[in-house]
């Protein structure tokens, strides 16, 4: 299952210019690879999505015809959205460019004030508006963020929102405003110093 959206694969040391890989092109095994308005369009709230298909014909053919009853039955789209689709998809094009600065400015803020401090690193972002910091175990993560928004205003997700299987890690948005994403990341470190 590929996850990832058309925000650029991002680290410090690999700068490319162009949007992630896609799985959609495997034919090697059965392949589900999804998309949609909430990611490419900025849009979570309009629930529109899809999945394309790769891999062997005939375990595709078998995996399209389970899915057709599955749509049919469970994740029928209203009329008014159908409709607003191909409007939606032409957005992105004035969206996109938007977010990718966005996150590029905020991700590099955060590099910024990482190389200021040593108490955490990030893992490298591979696709999304998410960022992964990888912090000392002195608690849970749950209990991490929620001092985080208690004491310091901010607001992370514990790893195990997104099954980390250890203690250790936050995921921050990188869509904040930017001044109150650098305001924020300078929370963090800041409480992460004093523990």
């Amino acid at each position: 299952m590929d996850r990832r959206t058309p925000i650029q694969r991002l680290s410090r040391d690999d700068k490319t210019e162009g949007p992630t890989g896609t799985f959609a092109s495997n034919h090697e095994v059965l392949t589900f690879t999804l998309s949609g308005l909430s990611k490419i369009s900025a849009l979570p709230q309009m629930k529109v999505a899809w999945i394309v298909s790769s891999g062997p014909q005939d375990k595709v053919a078998a995996a399209m015809a389970r899915l057709e009853v599955i749509a049919d039955t469970y994740l029928s789209m209203n009329a008014p959205v159908q409709w607003a689709v191909p409007v939606l998809l032409e957005q992105r094009k004035s969206v996109q460019p938007h977010l990718v600065a966005r996150v590029r400015a905020n991700l590099a803020e955060l590099d910024r004030q990482l190389a200021e401090q040593k108490a955490c690193q990030r893992l490298e972002v591979e696709g999304g508006w998410y960022v992964i910091l990888r912090v000392p175990v002195t608690r849970s993560d749950e209990e991490l963020a929620i001092e985080l928004v208690r004491e310091k205003h901010v607001l992370v997700h514990p790893g195990h929102f997104y099954d980390f299987p250890s203690d250790g890690f936050l995921v921050l948005s990188l869509i904040a405003p930017q001044t109150e994403f650098a305001e924020g990341i300078g929370r963090i470190f800041g409480k992460l110093a004093s523990l």
